[in-house]
């Protein structure tokens, strides 16, 4: 599936919360894509692996919850952080959420501000390289927000593809990853691009990076690493 690094899924059929939500969550730096069915929801990420997904319990067709559950028994997209969001306030249900395998739950009414503070820390805890924070390496540092890389203080051109892979360099320092990782992780599985293509992107990126290539590291047989050792 191709991973779009700043889209959140809100599977919501109350127009007056996607309204609030999405207000928020644009205000944060992040694209919304809003849908109010499980089935319009599983459509969407058959085509696109959304940053997180913002789920209500009560829907049209059938329950968040039982979406929640597809979501987690299928190996491309388990990993997708999920965060109810629900009328439903018992204690039960929260449980019953969190058993399913939501990372977080909130309930409404809910505060914009709190439910935007939540998501970030989410994303901090489970997907580094989705964070908005800047990211440095030595010299260079990436803003996430604005998608440039800076060299001792001075934007450099880069490349989407190389961009891409030094955000998710720069968010798991000192790990080598191989070729077959690399494209995983950063293209998506379903991309079909050889694994020879990643080192065509690592070579451009050294060169992007001009004195601070030697960031990027190649191990032997095995793939390559960021490191500032």
């Amino acid at each position: 599936m191709a991973v779009d690094f700043t889209t959140i899924l809100i599977v919501e059929d109350e127009p007056a919360i996607v309204e609030l939500v999405t207000f928020a969550l644009r205000g944060a730096g992040w694209n919304t894509v809003a849908v109010s069915t499980t089935a319009a929801a599983w459509d969407f990420i058959q085509h696109r692996t959304p940053q997180l997904i913002l789920l209500d319990w009560m829907l049209p067709d059938q329950s968040g919850l039982r979406l929640l559950s597809r979501i987690r028994n299928d190996r491309q997209m388990q990993e997708i952080p999920v965060i109810m969001l629900t009328a439903k306030t018992m204690e039960e249900d929260k449980i019953a959420g969190l058993d399913n395998g939501a990372d977080d739950y909130v309930t409404k009414p809910f505060s914009p501000r709190e439910l935007t503070a939540r998501i970030k820390a989410l994303l901090r805890r489970k997907s580094p390289e989705h964070a908005q924070s800047l990211m440095k390496a030595g010299d260079v540092t990436l803003d996430p927000i604005s998608c440039s890389v800076s060299l001792s203080d001075q934007k450099i051109e880069i490349g989407h593809a190389e961009f891409k892979l030094l955000k998710f360099f720069l968010a798991h320092p000192d790990r080598v990853f191989s070729r077959t990782q690399l494209l995983d992780k950063v293209w998506g599985d379903h991309v079909v691009i050889e694994e020879r293509t990643v080192d065509v992107h690592v070579l451009r990126l050294r060169k992007a990076l001009k004195e601070a290539e030697h960031l990027i590291r190649t191990v032997r047989s095995v793939g390559y690493m960021l490191s500032e050792k």
